[in-house]
């Protein structure tokens, strides 16, 4: 790789000869290959995005000039040509360069990504941001095909069409086709209405407008004809419609032409929308042949069979289950069918399941429409992009009582993708919406248990599952069991509660204790969370001290409630709290990130001897 080791910087890939472009971005797709092989990552987005995002560092300043990008999967490149591919063997490690854009991390990372369609809002607030301050820099935001469809992509391209606030957008469309492509005429556009003739001829009418009718409104007028033909000849074109200029599309893996588009659209005065077509993997032919199996990656040697499991896998046979049982059954997901498991599903009920692209919020009200209408929608979401709908939830599902079943994957700590991926904040806002029954499943029959109860139940439900393999946990002698919680008590002093992931680190403190020869804790572990056991006064009855313990934000969190239930009821215990304190996980495995949230056995009986 002796070019990339030469390349310290922007102005480097600069100022190399145009015939060394080519090979500089082989050797980029070669370095996300190896980096992504090992240490997981999106390798298919980024290595499409190589010569796009090389033409934008040869074309503007990055440090001067504001790139934003759209989730970030498709920045790896960005990173290693911004001084960043010495540390890129750190990609997505504990201390090591994140997996997304980060304003924290480089100068060259303006704005900070990880979910989707939020680039165009992000672009036209830094646009108009620099008109209002007076400044003079560029302005380019850069987003794919499947995040365009999202409604925050959709406001934004609203708004800047009724703006006159110089900004690129970049559609890199590595999936479909927008418009056809006509060739050299697409180009020939560009230049056109970037001319010194064209742009001198636009100022010219405005002045002599202003002057004799001492008033916009002719020129307006005027401009509203030239659209008006505009929309004629290129029917169809939604960009134009919605008051945008669209040039494209464009080769995005000619380098060359790339730089000539960019350069034109520097000196175009208005909002922009430049459509190129790339090839998703391009360079690494399995990639090329399989972009949603590479789309994301994970660290070498995590591709062998689990022993265990999944318990996106496990959810997803609880919801096949349901659909053969009853025929209302629907299942729905925002554009993520393989991540949670559904391909099945999809095989054997294909017209009651429900992609509906990078669109939360339509989902979740899309849901409650199918509700309303008399079925049965189970609609599977990740923690993370829940967030996203919280508002379709309160008002459109739970407000009306309407049975929808929310199957949200990666609850918890989730590990590599860290601070914008984790599932930390569900299990504290979901149990103050009103009539929302919340489960977190510990194990395979509380899930099953979670679903039944779910699929019986008149209302709306949020079973919250976390990333990685079902466990098989080995419970104390004289548990008791049922649908909501198990129970395992022998009259200790003092109670650990659980619910979810952390009941494996409860049962370990247990564990610990026994060994030490210590007071072992009774156990509950909790399956629905929300609402709290009706017997709650008689599971907690004789604990002197109870250790809540959750993979969730301690603010608001079950310890809280506990707390505050023991006061309201003047029980007399001391309740303390293993949790993650107000602070965003950064990557790393979710072995270390528990370690460093102080999610351990260990730590437990620090609590209790405290």
């Amino acid at each position: 790789m002796a070019l990339l080791e030469r390349i310290k910087g922007p102005e480097d890939v600069r100022a190399l000869p145009a015939s060394d472009i080519p090979e500089l971005c082989g050797e980029v797709r070669s370095r996300i290959v190896e980096v992504t092989l090992k240490n997981g990552g999106h390798m298919a987005s980024s290595l499409g995005a190589v010569e796009l995002i090389t033409a934008l560092l040869r074309v503007f300043d990055p440090l001067c000039d504001r790139i934003v990008f759209d989730v970030g999967h498709q920045a790896y490149a960005w990173k290693i040509l911004t001084g960043r591919n010495e540390r890129f063997d750190t990609l997505r490690s504990e201390g090591g360069v994140n997996g997304f854009p980060r304003r924290d991390e480089s100068p060259f990372d303006h704005f900070g990504a990880g979910h989707s369609s939020t680039s165009l809002s992000a672009a036209l607030g830094f646009a108009v941001a620099r008109d209002l301050r007076g400044e003079n820099h560029h302005v380019v935001a850069v987003i794919g095909d499947g995040a365009l469809i999202n409604g925050e992509a959709f406001e934004a391209l609203n708004h800047a069409g009724s703006l006159d606030a110089p900004v690129i957008f970049i559609l890199n469309d590595n999936a479909m086709s927008i418009s056809p492509r006509v060739g050299g005429m697409a180009l020939h556009l560009a230049r056109l209405s970037t001319s010194s003739l064209y742009q001198g001829a636009k100022s010219a009418v405005k002045t002599v407008c202003r002057r004799v009718f001492r008033s916009d409104r002719v020129y307006h007028w005027l401009q509203s004809c030239k659209n008006a033909v505009k929309k004629t000849i290129l029917r169809g074109n939604l960009f134009v419609e919605m008051g945008l200029t669209y040039w494209g599309p464009f080769d995005g893996h000619d380098e060359a032409e790339l730089e000539r588009v960019l350069q034109l659209a520097k000196n175009y005065d208005g909002p922009l929308l430049i459509h190129v077509v790339t090839k998703k993997g391009k360079g690494y032919a399995p990639a090329e042949n399989d972009p949603v199996a590479y789309h994301g990656v994970p660290r070498s040697g995590a591709r062998k069979t689990p022993k265990a499991q999944s318990w996106s896998a496990a959810a997803a046979e609880c919801i096949e289950r349901m659909a053969q049982d009853d025929p209302r059954v629907v299942a729905l997901t925002p554009a993520m069918a393989d991540g949670s498991g559904l391909c099945s599903f999809r095989r054997r009920f294909p017209k009651r399941f429900f992609d509906v692209g990078i669109a939360e919020e339509h989902m979740i009200t899309f849901a409650a429409g199918l509700a309303a209408g008399g079925m049965k929608p189970v609609a599977c979401i990740y923690s993370t992009f829940l967030q996203r709908a919280v508002d379709q939830l309160v008002h459109d599902v739970c407000l009306q009582k309407l049975p929808v079943i929310l199957a949200v994957d990666r609850a918890g700590l989730v590990g590599d993708d860290g601070e914008t991926h984790q599932g930390l904040f569900d299990a504290n806002w979901a149990g103050t919406i009103p009539g929302l029954d919340v489960w977190s499943p510990f194990d395979a029959a509380s899930l099953h248990d979670a679903f039944a109860c779910a699929a019986s139940h008149n209302g709306p439900a949020l079973i919250r599952y976390p990333r990685g393999s079902v466990p098989a946990l080995e419970l104390p002698a004289h548990a008791e069991r049922n649908a909501q919680r198990v129970r395992c008590g022998s009259g200790s002093s003092w109670l650990v509660v659980s619910y979810g992931a952390a009941c494996v680190t409860a049962l370990e403190a247990f564990r610990l204790a026994q060994s030490r020869g210590a007071e072992t804790p009774d156990l509950l572990l909790l399956n629905r969370l929300s609402p709290l056991p009706d017997d709650l006064p008689d599971l907690l009855r004789g604990a002197e001290q109870i250790v809540a313990v959750e993979e969730a934000y301690r603010r608001g969190g079950l310890g809280e409630r506990l707390a505050a239930w023991c006061m309201e009821n003047k029980i007399g215990c001391v309740v303390r709290t293993a949790a993650v304190e107000a602070a965003f996980i950064a990557p790393g495995t979710q072995a270390q990130q528990r370690c460093r949230c102080g999610l351990t056995a260990e730590r437990i009986l620090e609590l209790h001897e405290r």
